[in-house]
């Protein structure tokens, strides 16, 4: 009889509570926007994280919901952007050209020395922790492919000279590289700018450029006095060229004294 009773009593408590959880799942469920799924379809899929999200679900989540822009999505641009703009029935905003990424170092192992040995873990920022890393300029690249490594779309690979080296058909500009190089190395910029640019990162005085790297900029100013369109200006001992400005008359490339003034898109493979 007892046996019985107890076989009752948590019956009635299981039915209780079944009744108390069916009640519970359907007056606080959450409705799903069914454009989540369409909006996660539309993007890429990487992952990236470009959007300041863990991946694409999210964002769409947050997209869907207004609480991020619809062109938050860098590596999709203005294709993907239009696309999500349909599925929500919004207006198609005006979104910025294609981005790539761009390496401002020019200091390859035969022109940019060591100042110690290193033979640690293979990447970049594990190498900073001794001594700032092992390269003698403290702003040069540490080639040891960390970038490479975290780009999720293949579009960085690492030259014969120990640099990286960027495939500009598949980069997307998600600008995942610049945020994984601890020296600042990797830029974002326009896929469509034109114009000279200076691919070095040093902000060292010149004495101090010239005993540790053989090609890097030494602020000499001979550029900024040679261009005709005030188009360079000396920042923190780097030029830098506004190609806003710039026509790419070549004035500043003949002045150079280092011979590291580049024409955009020509070092794929820096040297």
């Amino acid at each position: 009889m007892e046996l019985v009773m107890s076989m009752a009593i948590i019956g009635g408590l299981g039915l209780f509570f079944a009744i108390v959880l069916a009640y519970a799942a359907q007056r606080f469920a959450v409705e799903e926007d069914p454009r989540v799924e369409m909006v996660i379809d539309l993007l890429p899929g990487a992952n990236c994280g470009a959007c300041g999200f863990s991946g694409c679900a999210a964002a769409a989540e947050k997209i869907c919901c207004g609480e991020v822009p619809v062109d938050s999505c860098i590596p999709g641009g203005k294709a993907v952007c239009d696309s999500i703009c349909e599925v929500l029935g919004v207006a198609a905003v005006a979104s910025e050209g294609r981005k790539v990424a761009e390496i401002h170092c020019l200091g390859s192992r035969d022109v940019a020395p060591d100042k110690f040995e290193y033979q640690g873990v293979h990447d970049c920022k594990a190498a900073m922790m001794y001594s700032g890393g092992f390269k003698a300029c403290s702003y040069g690249c540490l080639g040891l492919g960390t970038c490479v490594e975290v780009c999720p779309f293949d579009a960085l690979s690492m030259g014969a000279n120990g640099l990286p080296q960027v495939d500009t058909e598949k980069c997307t500009g998600c600008g995942v590289c610049a945020k994984a190089c601890p020296r600042g190395v990797i830029h974002i910029v326009s896929a469509d700018r034109k114009a000279k640019y200076v691919p070095c990162n040093s902000h060292d005085r010149g004495k101090t450029v010239r005993q540790v790297c053989e090609v890097g900029c030494i602020a000499c100013r001979a550029c900024v006095r040679a261009c005709p369109n005030e188009a360079i200006t000396m920042e923190d001992n780097l030029a830098v060229i506004n190609r806003d400005k710039c026509d790419d008359c070549g004035k500043c490339v003949e002045v150079c004294k280092r011979g590291i003034i580049k024409d955009v898109g020509k070092v794929l493979v820096v040297a």
